[in-house]
């Protein structure tokens, strides 16, 4: 247990705690959450201008709700796990009475009137509100930067891309403008700028985190859709922090009739070292990955193995490349006439990403056999599993490249196919198994990369513990602002 930091370095350096500290020391009243949020604010006000992780700053709404969890500390009333704690939310997911654009300027007035129901679940349990985050034109496309907003920015070196479409949150919690931050994931939209970024990301298994309304707003005839393939998550700093997150917005939900059962009672960490089968594969039999970082990869996978004091097994499941299987259920999940619609009707156009999509001329063969893809692929992984606890991967094919592409044109020597700079994420996403990004290093010019750990149906909570062995197997640097380039 670390000692309890002093009120002044607490008002002073938020940034330097994490969602669990944080919030033990506001219940403790050691400082109050008025003087965390406005110490947030001023940072976000401070950074903002350089890495563009905010689209839209709700102070005002941040002070209220601030100010409430001190009246009732005060008062001896009982406050929720994250009562105080600074959240940014991804401007995908609703926010009741704060602007939520979709990244695309067809919703660019729009204000819902309710919450999604993480968002609500995280102010039932406290958590301030503080703004939206970043995102892709509907988080089409695996990058930080839509016709509305400036693009957001690598806060290790400004010449390159965060990754996306979660790209905001993942530079929120980089530079410790907020301790966690939520994100959605369809195809690596939580993992990919957390690698990029330097950050832990968590995909939880799909339906652990209810979805509603967000994209399945029947009422909003543009963006419904991306019910197959899509999960809320949280990013932070830690696997502890981003567990006390989970364990807040999980359980069922009738809106979503997906959503699963609260069979996870105690979302406690424990990193110590158990018998488990962990195996690795730096390219999954198919994909290209940069030398560099399948190097940082397979030294990692050594460390771990050392740590635990056991083998790990380098392995490769069964499976082909799901892009083409995973693009086909993107354009299935996509209302593409409602959006094409909206388009014409008011003379806007769409990026390079959603514009691809909706140019294609899509059949109903092509629908079928990505079913019937997917379901191989599910198949074929469950079956891998049971020899193994947990799988191993590079989360990223490369580390972060330059901020106006989508993809680096090469990666080890190949042309970059149609999942770009992550052909192994959306593995995750079409399987329904829980995923995380965990940061392990940095290339030699200091680019952070990041470990995939991808584990058994239904255990995220064993994805969170082995993340955490991780983290304390390979401790990392964390950002700071000498580092940008």
């Amino acid at each position: 247990m670390t000692s309890a930091p002093t009120q002044s370095r607490i008002a002073a350096e938020p940034s330097l705690l994490g969602v669990c500290e944080l919030a033990n020391a506001i219940r403790r009243r050691d400082v109050s959450a008025v003087e965390i949020v406005d110490a947030v604010l001023a940072r976000i006000v401070a950074l903002n201008k350089q890495f563009h992780a905010f689209c839209t700053l709700d102070a005002e709404g941040a002070r209220v709700a601030a100010e409430r969890i001190d009246d009732r500390l005060r008062a001896g009333d009982e406050v929720g796990p994250l009562a105080g704690v600074p959240v940014a939310v991804k401007d995908l997911l609703y926010t009741r009475g704060l602007r939520t654009t979709f990244g695309s300027p067809l919703y660019a007035d729009f204000v819902p009137e309710q919450d999604d129901i993480a968002v609500a679940r995280l102010r039932a349990a406290g958590a301030v509100i503080v703004g939206k985050t970043n995102t892709s034109e509907f988080g089409y496309g695996p990058v930080g930067y839509n016709s509305l907003f400036p693009a957001t920015l690598n806060p290790w070196n400004t010449a390159l891309g965060p990754g996306g479409s979660s790209a905001g949150s993942a530079v929120a919690v980089a530079t410790g403008m907020v301790p966690l931050a939520l994100g959605s994931d369809g195809g690596g939209s939580i993992r990919v700028p957390a690698s990029l970024c330097g950050v832990f990301g968590f995909k939880p298994s799909f339906g652990r985190i209810p979805l509603y309304p967000g994209s399945r707003d029947e009422s909003l005839p543009g963006p419904s859709g991306w019910e197959l393939l899509e999960h809320i998550g949280p990013l932070t700093r830690s696997a502890e922090d981003a567990a006390l997150g989970m364990s807040v917005m999980t359980g069922p939900a009738p809106e979503d009739r997906h959503s699963l059962p609260s069979d996870i009672a105690d979302w406690s960490v424990r990193p110590g070292k158990r018998d488990i089968r962990i195996a690795y594969s730096v390219d999954m039999g198919f994909a290209a990955v940069d030398p560099e970082v399948a190097e940082i990869i397979r030294f990692s996978v050594e460390v771990l193995g050392r740590w635990i004091g056991q083998s790990i097994i380098e392995a490769h499941p069964d499976i082909v490349d799901p892009q083409e299987c995973f693009e086909a259920l993107v354009a299935l999940d996509t209302n593409r006439v409602g959006l094409r619609r909206m388009a014409d009707a008011r003379g806007v156009t769409f990026g390079p990403a959603l514009d691809r999509l909706l140019a294609r001329d899509w059949s109903a063969d092509d629908f079928t056999a990505a079913m019937l893809a997917r379901k191989q692929l599910a198949n074929r992984m469950w079956r891998f599993m049971r020899n193994f606890d947990f799988l191993i991967t590079p989360t990223v094919a490369t580390a972060a490249f330059a901020a106006e592409l989508d993809a680096p044109p090469l990666i080890n020597g190949r042309p970059t196919g149609g999942a770009g700079c992550a052909p192994l994420a959306a593995i995750a996403n079409l399987t329904g198994l829980p995923a995380a990004s965990v940061p392990v290093g940095t290339t030699r010019d200091g680019r952070p990369v990041g470990l995939q750990v991808m584990g058994s149906h239904q255990d995220d909570l064993g994805v969170l513990c082995v993340s955490a062995m991780i983290e304390r197997a390979l401790p990392r640097k964390p950002w700071s602002s000498d580092v940008v380039g």
